[in-house]
């Protein structure tokens, strides 16, 4: 039973999709105005792993996120770099897709632009309009949050401190206390990006692009939001009033946020010298899947401390399973299946599946596979794994990565003839007894990246 926590509810809820086997599933996506840091795709890369685990489980995944492409920040930038908007966003939006594809995240199937959805923006604030829930000044349309008792809900905020008539003009703000957003912005500047609606020329607050979106796309209810926990308040408080305030309806069922992300114990600044982008680290030697697998080692829910130790680590970790994935796939293994290997894999994918189900608890996960590692490694070296196990181990592996997407696809490594040569050279050596020549041959393989580990079987390879 895979249970996920509602952050509306504050529990660990049974997940049941509302229709059928179909999932529609929501995330915020990035506002293009600078490249994406690692805080960032800590987020992306839990909602990929939540997207690829209900694949897994056999569910269908309707999978929308949003690029907002007119917001405050863009404008403010996009003006210093004497740019057009569209050749602004363009950049940093197909900047980000290339990083989705360095971290192996799976691309939605539909990730719309703020900018071609003016129209049914528009129409979400004629809708809020008409039932009394807006109102407007000095050319802007805001919603009145007192229209709407249910604000706070998701994020446990009172409204006792509410100022009355009090309200933000601005996409984000950091106060918390709750005031009446803007919907539709007046123009400040006379060549700010604007479009004309009969509210008058502007354009949409941050918080009516998210709704608009997720409800043309998903419908008026659907299953789950995702975002970072920076997103709870007052973006997706805000999407709840407004969306719920214009269809009656339960605009959302499963609220899934990610916790934050730290670098080396501190909160991320440029300031600091801790930011990181997935260029900056892939500029530091360090590839997209060990970045990948440590994003996604600690559970979403819990703050992780990312460091360069960390990725030292995850780069071993990594490795650790492909040497034993390789190891099988070379095998020349006898028939049959030995009751303790086959154990090893069984226990793996069930101890998997029972860390996923439960919240998504990819340290758990993760710890079930080590324990095969650890148990298939000294089997091999003791020729207790044979073919219908190592068939079973390999099977594990492909079905784990399906959610994990860390290993990469399986390539058998080649040898040169000259490395082929020292390893006979060696094995010659040691039957002859002669031990100073064949460490010094081992110690020359190690040197090349190759690594001989001697078992009873024979003396096997792998690359370091």
């Amino acid at each position: 039973m895979f249970r996920l926590k509602n952050t509306l509810t504050r529990t660990k809820e049974e997940f049941k999709p509302l229709e059928d086997n179909l999932v529609r599933m929501y995330a915020c996506g990035p506002t293009v105005y600078d490249y994406g840091h690692i805080g960032n795709f800590r987020t992306f890369v839990a909602v990929d792993i939540l997207r690829r685990y209900l694949k897994y489980l056999g569910y269908r995944v309707q999978h929308v996120m949003n690029i907002t492409d007119v917001e405050d920040k863009i404008i403010r930038d996009m003006k210093a770099a004497g740019k057009s908007l569209r050749e602004f966003t363009e950049f940093y939006t197909q900047e980000f897709l290339d990083d989705l594809d360095r971290l192996n995240i799976e691309r939605p199937e539909v990730i719309p632009r703020a900018t071609e959805h003016i129209s049914e923006m528009s129409e979400l604030v004629e809708r809020l309009q008409e039932g009394g829930k807006t109102y407007a000044s000095d050319g802007s349309v805001y919603f009145s949050i007192s229209s709407f008792p249910q604000y706070g809900r998701l994020s446990g905020l009172k409204l006792e401190g509410n100022l009355a008539g009090a309200r933000v003009d601005v996409d984000e703000y950091d106060k918390a206390d709750a005031r009446d957003f803007v919907l539709w912005k007046a123009p400040k500047d006379p060549d700010e990006p604007s479009w004309e609606t009969e509210f008058g020329p502007g354009r949409p607050g941050w918080h009516l692009e998210c709704s608009a979106m997720s409800m043309k796309y998903l419908g008026e209810s659907f299953d789950i939001h995702c975002g970072g926990v920076d997103l709870i308040f007052p973006h997706h408080e805000n999407e709840i009033a407004q969306s719920e305030a214009a269809t009656g309806k339960t605009f959302v069922h499963t609220w899934f946020h990610v916790e934050f992300l730290q670098v080396e114990g501190e909160r991320m600044s440029k300031s600091k010298g801790n930011f990181y982008t997935v260029r900056d680290l892939v500029d530091k030697g360090f590839s997209p899947d060990v970045i990948r697998y440590l994003l996604l080692s600690a559970p979403y829910n819990t703050q992780l401390n990312f460091t360069i130790d960390g990725l030292r680590g995850a780069a071993s970790s990594l490795e650790r399973l492909r040497n034993l994935r390789r190891r099988l796939a070379e095998l020349a293994a006898a028939e049959g299946s030995d009751s303790s290997a086959i154990v090893a894999v069984k226990n793996a994918e069930s101890g998997f599946a029972a860390g996923m189900d439960d919240d998504l608890n990819t340290s758990a996960a993760l710890a079930a596979i080590f324990d095969m590692v650890r148990e298939l490694n000294t089997a091999l070296d003791e020729g207790k794994v044979l073919e219908d196990d190592r068939k079973a181990a390999l099977e594990v592996f492909k079905k784990i990565d399906s959610v994990l997407g860390v290993l990469g696809p399986l390539e058998k490594p080649m040898l040169d003839p000259e490395i082929e040569s020292l390893i006979e050279q060696r094995n010659m050596a040691r039957r002859e007894r002669k031990f100073a020549r064949a460490d010094e041959i081992r110690a020359e393989l190690l040197a090349r990246g190759i690594v001989l580990e001697d078992t009873p079987q024979g003396t096997k390879w792998r690359r370091k």
